[in-house]
């Protein structure tokens, strides 16, 4: 028995696997990893793969990266833990001065919980408190775009629209607004993003127009729908968005867990459209991948209508037990230095143009539909028919053969249905996108060639959807 086999059969008796049908690994071996660094995971019998997808969006400066181990082991050594309620601590406080400078201008204040869907909840819990304690008791409902992802909890799911991940619960979730998506994949030919995305933003116009009385907030993933299969839109969406919510008296949550942090090209992606949203929501990269965080920022506007005496009862009695945890704000405070220290930015820069130049050939490739790209984040959207953008049935799960033939050349594609993506850590070399290209072109190559036998488990339709 290799080493892999005794881990997998020793997991498999007890664990129950995220976003998994377990039945898949009667045929799909589980990959136990020993031991990770840099972009490089690597398993108990001794092979590596590259982590194409920094481990669900989350490894922005590699494994085992020394500079942010030094910072917890450091932080190990004087602080593991104290409650944020009536105390405080000195990473906690570091951390929050250092998102409100780096953050667009006028998040003033920083809530912390646990992970992103839990800082979801937060904002959504937040913006409506805020109302109710403003005496607007009738804005209590929520503003989304359809194919939105924002997490897995009950109002995160609420406020998201992949079936996949919803529909089971809709009798749990909440009643929202759903909007038509500026997804620029559905543009017409010849039009621009930027056209499309003024164009669609006409149904959120109407929607905040007929509703606003009644309207707590919108919430957007800025410029790349995630777990949505990677769909984009223009920054322009952004700034109409924002103006509108201004003249309709509703609050604007910008859902930048996948997006913040540099993967759009921008440190955040409102930038890009040069907008202050009410409520900023940062997770996944914020840590470095290291350990569970979220932030939440929000306007001095939003916190004042909270500050009151006891007794008025306007208090936001939310909390984690593990809200604000120094070794977690020790990761976060070793991932702002290597930001302002290495000029991370402007070298993704280069990286994102070559990744784009890698795989400009599968542009013309006669089972790919779009090959986009923001920034780091760059998707590769097979279908059945390219003309009419016909998508393959999810039940022949396509991407599924890209992921194992990925595995066997020693690279790690988890695409979303028959989206191939590539969202690597920024320490990735040039020789090593090179090489995931290669990979995912082999792979779209196989998936697309040849009539798909739909195993393991056909009735297993989440198993290569990732969760944001």
């Amino acid at each position: 028995m290799s080493h892999n086999q005794h881990w997998m059969e020793r997991d498999l008796a007890v664990l129950w696997h995220p976003c998994t049908q377990m039945k898949d690994h009667e045929q799909l071996p589980l990959i136990p990893i020993r031991s990770a660094s840099g972009v490089w995971l690597e398993d108990f019998d001794g092979k590596r793969y590259l982590d194409a997808v920094s481990s669900w969006w989350v490894n922005v400066f590699g494994h085992a990266n020394p500079r942010i181990n030094a910072r917890i082991r450091e932080q190990l050594d004087s602080l593991e833990h104290v409650m944020l309620a009536g105390f405080s601590h000195q990473p906690v406080i570091e951390l929050s001065e250092r998102l409100v400078a780096l953050t667009p201008p006028g998040l003033e204040r920083v809530f912390y919980a646990d992970n992103g869907s839990s800082g979801i909840e937060v904002a959504l819990k937040m913006s409506f408190h805020y109302w109710r304690n403003a005496g607007q008791t009738r804005k209590q409902r929520f503003v989304t775009l359809t194919n939105s992802y924002h997490g897995e909890t009950m109002a995160a799911m609420s406020v998201g629209d992949v079936a996949l991940f919803t529909d089971t619960y809709k009798p749990l979730l909440l009643d929202t607004f759903k909007v038509p998506s500026p997804d620029c994949y559905l543009r017409p030919e010849g039009v621009s993003w930027e056209a499309h995305s003024r164009t669609m933003f006409a149904h959120m116009e109407q929607t905040l127009a007929e509703h606003h009385q009644e309207i707590a907030a919108v919430i957007v993933e800025p410029l790349i729908q995630g777990a949505g299969g990677m769909r984009m839109y223009h920054p322009i969406y952004l700034t109409l968005l924002r103006e509108a919510c201004d003249r309709y008296g509703v609050h604007l949550i910008a859902d930048e867990i996948a997006v913040g942090f540099g993967r759009t090209g921008t440190l955040f992606a409102c930038e890009q459209a040069g907008i202050t949203p009410d409520f900023l929501i940062l997770s996944k990269a914020l840590t470095g991948g290291y350990l569970p965080m979220a932030a939440v920022l929000t306007t001095d506007t939003v916190y004042q209508a909270f500050y009151a005496d006891y007794a008025t009862l306007k208090a936001f009695l939310h909390s984690h037990t593990y809200t604000g945890n120094p070794l977690a704000c020790a990761a976060a405070l070793a991932t702002l230095d290597i930001f302002a220290e290495d000029d991370v930015i402007v070298r993704n820069q280069a990286l994102a143009a070559h990744m784009g130049h890698a795989t400009e050939h599968l542009k013309e490739h006669p089972h790919v539909a779009e090959v986009r790209q923001t920034g780091m984040a760059l998707a590769i959207e097979m279908v059945a028919d390219k003309a009419s953008k016909t998508p393959y049935p999810w039940q022949e799960r396509r991407g599924l053969v890209v992921y194992q033939h990925a595995l066997r050349r020693g690279a790690l594609l988890r695409p979303l249905g028959s989206v191939v993506y590539f969202l690597p850590p920024y320490v990735i070399s040039l020789e090593q996108i090179d090489f995931l290209a290669e990979v995912a072109s082999e792979g779209i190559d196989l998936a697309t060639s040849a009539r798909v036998t739909v195993r393991p488990s056909a009735s297993a339709r989440a198993t290569f959807h990732d969760p944001g």
